[in-house]
């Protein structure tokens, strides 16, 4: 399975398989050493049982990571599309599952260009305002302030603005994707990277 990495299109379905089997693999270890362990000693009083029980921890945890990605709402073909019609040279991020405290926001797609976020969503339900102060709230702990951030539901008027967005990367020459290869580790995060790091 050729792996696709976070930001990517096709980055939640390809992560939601991943996970499905990992969780499988996981779980059917975890009841084969019981089992063994069953066969054996012909009681569950046994050294296997303890080793099932911790085996159970990182099957529970990949079972959670599993339930999240089945859940989570991927950016469609058709916007997909749309985007690499509309986006030029601009750099777009895919498949983002944004956590806070107590929700999750599916975006769809993200672009980052001076001081402009720019998001779509599919999810009809999602608080966009929200989702925007989240946003600002966690560039800002790396010193981002006076950003613009808007969200779309409607990929149409989200093209639209990757449109205008375009046309200022290109009126001012600026090359995205360079200044996010430029980024050195250990320094602080890029607002686009930001947007990877709080996402699942």
């Amino acid at each position: 399975m050729k792996k696709v990495y976070k930001g990517d299109f096709g980055y939640i379905q390809h992560t939601r398989k991943v996970a499905i089997i990992r969780t499988a693999i996981c779980l059917l270890f975890t009841i084969m050493i019981f089992v063994i362990g069953l066969l054996m000693y012909h009681t569950q009083k046994n050294a296997f049982s303890i080793f099932a029980a911790l085996g159970c921890l990182p099957t529970g945890w990949s079972a959670v990571n599993m339930i999240m990605f089945i859940r989570a709402k991927a950016c469609s073909e058709k916007d997909h599309e749309s985007i690499l019609n509309a986006k030029g040279g601009l750099l777009i991020h895919y498949d983002h599952v944004i956590t806070s405290y107590d929700k999750n926001f599916y975006v769809n797609a993200s672009t980052v260009l001076e001081k402009n976020i720019c998001c779509y969503t599919a999810d009809k339900d999602m608080d966009l305002i929200d989702c925007e102060k989240h946003i600002k709230k966690m560039i800002a702990q790396s010193g981002y302030s006076s950003y613009s951030i808007k969200i779309f539901n409607n990929i149409d008027k989200f093209c639209e603005r990757l449109t205008q967005l375009e046309k200022l990367r290109s009126d001012n020459n600026i090359d995205p994707v360079a200044i996010e290869n430029a980024w050195v580790p250990g320094t602080v995060q890029t607002p686009a990277s930001i947007l990877l790091s709080i996402s699942l």
